[in-house]
């Protein structure tokens, strides 16, 4: 018996991103209730915005949750990696 899908168990393999990752947020992140000293509802990463991996956690023994720090932001916001991606360095300026 079961939900007839089986999800992916991120966990078993090695993370996507390490700590000092440069990352670009691919979704709008609203603070749930968990960021303290924010208010409900308050955007606290835009899309787009850029940051560094400080750390990785574990949620449910399934997901990886990367500790990201978005320094122009001044807020350090536990991502998944759907919700990430890879920064390069060598980006053209316009």
């Amino acid at each position: 018996m079961g939900l007839g899908r089986e999800e992916e168990v991120e966990t078993r393999g090695k993370p996507v991103f390490m700590p000092g990752a440069k990352v670009r947020a691919t979704r709008y992140v609203k603070n749930d209730g968990t960021f303290a000293g924010r208010e409900i509802g308050e955007m606290l990463v835009h899309k787009g915005d850029v940051g560094y991996v400080r750390d990785i956690g574990v949620f449910l023994q399934r997901y990886y949750i990367y500790a990201v720090e978005f320094v122009e932001r001044g807020t350090i916001v536990g991502m998944r990696a759907r919700e990430l991606h890879a920064e390069t360095e060598n980006r053209k300026m316009p």
